[in-house]
């Protein structure tokens, strides 16, 4: 689907970056924000934008501030730490 959208001018500076694609960018904040609102999985990410590999999505992700690093991602890196650190010092 096309879908065309009307910016007046002295808002279009501000929405996007000088020297970028108008088309792409609005696009690349779109998706941004439906990802990071969890109306769009990783993988409808990367074939929206095109990308060919998930690492391409991350580091989409990373330049847009997205971090898919939850509290229980660090509960389980803490005890995996713990028991790493145990095994060392027995």
């Amino acid at each position: 689907m096309q879908v065309t959208v009307e910016i007046p001018d002295r808002f279009f500076q501000n929405l996007v970056p000088p020297g970028q694609d108008a088309s792409r960018s609005l696009l690349e904040e779109s998706v941004a924000g439906a990802y990071r609102d969890g109306r769009l999985t990783m993988e409808q990410v990367r074939q929206i934008l095109g990308f060919g590999t998930r690492i391409q999505v991350d580091a989409f992700l990373r330049q847009h501030e997205i971090y898919d690093y939850t509290v229980e991602d660090l509960d389980k890196d803490m005890a995996t730490l713990d028991r790493l650190l145990a095994t060392k010092a027995g």
